[in-house]
C-alpha cells in the first residue's frame, strides 16, 4: 500500500459525534503530510497475585484519533464563497460570516462550537474519524505560500476495507507572500516570517455511557500568540523595547495576501502584546525575534482570517 495515496474529506456534522457522511464531490481537502494517529489510549494492565510471574494480558479500555496535516492557505476564487479550508477552521472554534459576493471572515467564538467528520482514505482502507475539534498553527515566510497546519481529535471506528475516494479538488493556486504590507502598531515592519498559534486546549472528558469511553470532545479554552522578526531601527523609528516593557498594545495585519478577487487573505490581530524581544540577525542584517499573545478588543475578535 502506498502513503501518498491517500484523500481526506471533512464536513461539519448537524448534530455532534454524527457522521455527516461527507462526499469525494463536495467535501475533498487538498492536504499534505497527513498523520493519523491513536490517542488517549486505555489498556488496563490486571495487577492479580499469582503463583506465576507471568503477566496477564491487558484490557483493551477504548480510544480517540489525533489526525494532524498542512493546508494551503488560500480562497476559493470567487470572493463570498467560502474557501476549500473553512470547514477546518469551524472545526477549530471558529464562526464563519460570510458577505455575498464581498468576503468570507473567520473569527474565534467561545459559544456554538461546530464538530466536524473526516473521512481518511489510505489507498484501499477508509478510516472514519467523527466529532472531531480542533486547533491551528500558521506560518508564512517571504517567497513561500502560506500553509496552516492542523491538529484534530476525534472519536474513531475501527478501519474497513474501502476503494479510495475520487476527489474533486479547488484549482484555486495560493498565492506567494511577496509585496505584503505587514503592520504592528501602524509600523511597516520589514519582516522574514510571522507565525500563529490559535492555542485551543483540546478537553477529552471520560463517560462510562460512550463505547470509547470518551464524551463530547471540546474546545475548553485558547490563547493565541506568535513571533515575528523584524529588522531592527532606531528608537525614534520604532521602539519594539518600550513598548514591550510599557506593555503597549498594537493593531497587527498582513495586509492583503494575494492580488486577485477570490483569492486574497488578511490575517488580523487587534491587539498583540509582545512576551519577549530578543537580538536576532539575518543575512548580516540586525533584526529583533518577537514572541507576542493576542488578545481581544471587543470580545472574540484576537484573531481573524478574511478572504476577499
Amino acid at each position: 500500500m502506498l502513503v501518498n495515496r491517500e484523500v481526506l474529506l471533512a464536513k461539519v456534522e448537524s448534530t455532534y459525534n454524527t457522521d455527516s457522511v461527507p462526499t469525494e464531490g463536495a467535501n475533498a481537502i487538498l492536504v499534505e503530510s497527513m498523520n493519523i494517529k491513536p490517542t488517549n489510549v486505555r489498556m488496563i494492565d490486571r495487577a492479580a497475585i499469582r503463583a506465576s510471574l507471568a503477566p496477564l494480558k491487558p484490557i483493551y479500555g477504548g480510544r480517540l484519533a489525533e489526525l494532524t496535516f498542512d493546508v494551503e492557505l488560500k480562497g476559493s476564487g470567487t470572493a463570498g464563497t467560502a474557501p476549500e479550508l473553512g470547514v477546518l477552521l469551524r472545526g477549530c472554534g471558529m464562526g464563519e460570516t460570510i458577505v455575498a459576493s464581498t468576503s468570507v471572515t473567520y473569527e474565534p467564538v467561545s459559544t456554538g462550537f461546530e464538530s466536524l467528520t473526516f473521512y481518511l482514505y489510505q489507498d484501499g482502507i477508509r478510516t472514519i474519524v467523527t466529532g472531531a475539534r480542533g486547533t491551528i498553527t500558521s506560518a508564512i515566510e517571504a517567497g513561500n505560500t502560506g500553509k496552516l497546519s492542523f491538529t484534530f481529535t476525534g472519536h474513531v471506528a475501527d478501519p474497513t476495507d474501502t476503494a479510495i475516494a475520487a476527489p474533486s479538488y479547488s484549482s484555486v493556486v495560493p498565492s506567494v507572500a511577496l509585496g505584503i504590507n505587514f503592520t504592528v502598531g501602524g509600523y511597516a515592519a520589514a519582516i522574514n516570517s510571522f507565525t500563529f498559534d490559535m492555542g485551543n486546549e483540546i478537553v477529552t472528558p471520560n463517560s462510562i455511557s460512550e463505547s470509547d469511553g470518551y464524551g463530547e470532545i471540546r474546545i475548553g479554552k485558547r490563547a493565541v500568540k506568535g513571533t515575528i522578526d523584524p529588522e531592527s531601527q532606531l528608537v525614534g523609528t520604532k521602539d519594539y523595547i518600550s513598548e514591550w516593557s510599557g506593555g503597549t498594545s498594537s493593531a497587527l495585519t498582513t495586509n492583503s495576501i494575494g492580488g486577485t478577487g477570490g483569492n486574497i487573505c488578511t490575517i488580523s490581530m487587534p491587539a498583540v502584546v509582545y512576551r519577549e524581544v530578543a537580538d536576532g540577525e539575518r543575512d548580516g542584517i540586525r533584526t529583533y525575534d518577537i514572541a507576542f499573545d493576542a488578545v481581544e478588543s471587543s470580545g472574540d475578535d484576537e484573531l481573524s482570517l478574511v478572504f476577499t
